[in-house]
């Protein structure tokens, strides 16, 4: 019982079957104890995870409910004022700062006609309770006929299951929640906000040093990494719906790698200048450089992934004017993201081989490659059975699966303090090593600089339509014939 509570966290503390569970067990302890003298030390571990349960349950409470807005273009953003932590900030960091089930959120769900309607409901609200609310206030009947569906900024449509929670955090970048009957899907269309910008933000970027931008970049993606229980992976691969428990931590997460992607082909087709879009490019690059010099591997590979992208790699005039060094690192940049293997058997640890031998020579602290991650758990899922012959558990199956949980906790470990809302610099063994001689002003200076950057990275603005990418990019380069 301590294993599994020293394991599983909070996860432990908060499922109320596991409770019961444990509840029944000291009941029953308490009836035999005076029989048998040998429980007396099972009863008093029990006693001290009761008291551990008492003292979250307290934390919670002092917590309260936090409010957070995903009604505006942009990620999920905090409104309320965030707790202040207790000094052992790193502990308790996950649940005084992280996005819980119960905690309000702001949406809205748009009609065919792109009218709208804003919403209050908590995280874990399902998809019929969000649909039933949305039909009310929009005046609409015949609920049973309707669906709540994503639509895409590329006119994809996603129906939500009626089961499904954490709607919306689960949107993509510039997806947006629709209500509309069964049979008239088709009938949906974008909203202009959906296309995204139809300006770079060059300029300003001008006025951020490559390094400061990396720094800045690395601690907020730390926070949002942080703040995301490594459980959250499970129940994204196997299906939140099945275990009623939100992924928001996650999807923000997710989100942050998916934006910074496309930010990055976006600020490039948006660019109409050619020397301009070369001195961009040389800059992303090595953006990306100082994101793996602090260990920050998710946006590295976003970055990375965003240059890969065929809307960039197809502009032959910018990247031949980029200087043969800065070639030469991108590539080297660009085969850590090579996902072949150099042998033979198909095991899933020896793909993306060259990156799985970075990581293994860092010291954590680091922000893994999260999309890879979450290859490993759906391979370990999808490619063996949960239970085998007479309905036993393929316990091979969650070795493999908590192999990736295990890697997880190991990149959250070490020390990293001072990641307040002004995005001063760490004190994390890697990253105080990396950012010594940074610009960026201490994390006790508010400087309008440091806010100002912060800013820009929590509210990037992209276009993720693969279409509008790529046809503003041939509006720069035309196609040789």
């Amino acid at each position: 019982m301590h294993y599994w509570f020293t394991i599983a966290g909070e996860a432990f503390l908060k499922n109320k079957i596991v409770w019961t569970f444990i509840e029944d067990i000291c009941e029953a302890l308490q009836k035999d104890i005076h029989k048998y003298k040998t429980f007396e030390d099972e009863l008093l571990t029990l006693k001290t995870i009761t008291e551990a349960k008492t003292i979250y349950d307290l934390e919670m409470d002092m917590r309260g409910v936090q409010k957070w807005k995903a009604d505006n273009p942009g990620s999920v953003r905090r409104m309320s004022t965030a707790p202040e932590m207790p000094n052992n900030a790193n502990e308790y960091r996950n649940k005084w700062l992280s996005i819980k089930e119960s905690d309000e959120i702001i949406c809205r769900v748009f009609c065919a006609d792109h009218t709208y309607t804003t919403l209050k409901i908590t995280v874990e609200t399902k998809a019929d309770a969000i649909k039933v609310q949305a039909a009310e206030k929009l005046g609409m009947d015949k609920v049973n006929e309707l669906v709540l569906v994503e639509l895409k900024s590329n006119a994809e449509r996603l129906p939500f299951r009626d089961t499904e929670i954490s709607i919306p955090t689960a949107l993509t970048v510039n997806g947006r929640i629709f209500i509309a009957h069964v049979d008239h899907l088709d009938a949906l269309t974008t909203l202009t906000e959906q296309e995204g910008p139809a300006k770079g933000t060059g300029h300003q970027l001008e006025e951020f040093s490559s390094q400061d931008f990396a720094h800045h970049l690395t601690l907020y993606g730390w926070q949002l990494f942080h703040n995301l229980d490594d459980y959250e992976l499970i129940y994204h691969v196997f299906g939140r719906h099945n275990f009623n428990e939100i992924t928001a931590n996650l999807d923000v997460f997710l989100r942050h790698f998916n934006e910074i992607q496309y930010w990055t082909v976006t600020e490039l087709v948006l660019e109409k200048s050619l020397s301009r879009r070369v001195q961009l490019l040389r800059k992303l690059i090595k953006i990306a450089g100082h994101c793996k010099d602090y260990q920050n591997l998710n946006a590295f590979f976003a970055i990375i992934m965003g240059l890969s992208n065929v809307a960039v790699s197809r502009l032959s005039q910018t990247w031949e004017r980029l200087p043969n060094k800065i070639k030469r690192t991108f590539s080297q940049y660009e085969s850590l993201i090579d996902p072949s293997r150099f042998v033979s058997p198909p095991d899933r640890r020896l793909n993306h081989r060259r990156y799985r031998i970075m990581v293994s020579k860092m010291s954590p602290p680091l922000i893994p490659f999260m999309p890879l991650l979450l290859k490993d758990i759906t391979f370990a899922h999808e490619g063996n059975k949960t239970y085998v012959e007479q309905g036993l558990v393929n316990f091979e199956k969650m070795h493999m699966i908590a192999q990736t949980l295990r890697t997880i906790r190991e990149c959250k470990s070490g020390t990293i303090s001072a990641l307040e809302a002004n995005g001063g610099s760490s004190s994390g063994a890697k990253l105080s090593a990396t950012t010594a001689t940074t610009t960026t002003t201490s994390s006790s200076s508010k400087s309008a600089f440091s806010q100002q950057l912060q800013q820009y990275i929590q509210e990037i603005k992209v276009i993720d339509n693969m279409r509008r990418l790529s046809q503003l990019s041939h509006s720069l380069e035309h196609r040789k014939l």
